[in-house]
């Protein structure tokens, strides 16, 4: 994979995106988003139906265009190419790792999810390009039970996964706490409502980047 994963791995949650005006607010929101440097954004959406996600995909394409973006959604591999979209990010209980890269082949992005206390079994030899870790801290924006691992988590993580490998950490990431996961090990941190929940998340996501250079 070309694609070098920037420190900041944005990811849109439905849950932020208002029903009133939503084309609107989306071709907003993916400009700014553009113009702030955003390089790669995952979306979110659990509860929509396909017409739902493929209108949101299709105003978020035209304001983030390729190739210089990567727009992943989330669970949904059979939407990837009908969206316009770079890549996927699958998890238990979706399309498995296998399946999306057979399904999208070698040019997409395919990211799962790595492990929490210690890397699942067998989780590298699968055929994606990256792996979530966490959760780092306690979250709302995403469901789990899983205990939070903190710094020291994402350090034990790195060591077992090696040097070469990306890991994205995710849950509770917030500007205060994101150099330290960061310097624990995660080449990106995987921020929602930290960036998503502020009136300008273009703005947000600027101040980010300079406090995470």
């Amino acid at each position: 994979m070309a694609f070098v994963f920037p420190k900041i791995y944005p990811i849109l949650d439905s849950s932020f995106i208002p029903a009133i005006n939503r084309a609107d607010f989306l071709h907003k929101l993916g400009h700014s988003l553009a113009n702030a440097g955003v390089t790669i954004l995952e979306y979110r959406n659990k509860s929509g139906s396909d017409e739902e996600m493929l209108a949101d995909s299709a105003v978020l394409r035209a304001a983030m265009p390729a190739p210089n973006i990567k727009l992943i959604v989330d669970d949904r591999a059979d939407l990837v190419v009908r969206a316009g979209f770079d890549g996927v990010h699958v998890d238990a209980g979706d399309m498995t790792p296998t399946e999306a890269r057979t399904l999208l082949g070698t040019d997409c992005i395919v990211g799962t999810f790595g492990g929490s206390e210690s890397l699942l079994s067998g989780i590298l030899n699968e055929p994606v390009d990256y792996w979530a870790i966490g959760p780092v801290y306690r979250t709302s924006t995403k469901l789990t039970v899983v205990a939070p691992i903190g710094p020291k988590g994402v350090r034990r993580l790195r060591e077992d996964a090696g040097a070469d490998i990306v890991l994205t950490a995710a849950g509770g990431i917030t500007l205060e706490n994101a150099a330290e996961v960061l310097a624990a090990g995660a080449t990106a941190v995987a921020v929602s409502a930290a960036l998503f929940n502020t009136p300008d998340p273009g703005a947000e996501f600027v101040r980010w980047m300079k406090q995470l250079r």
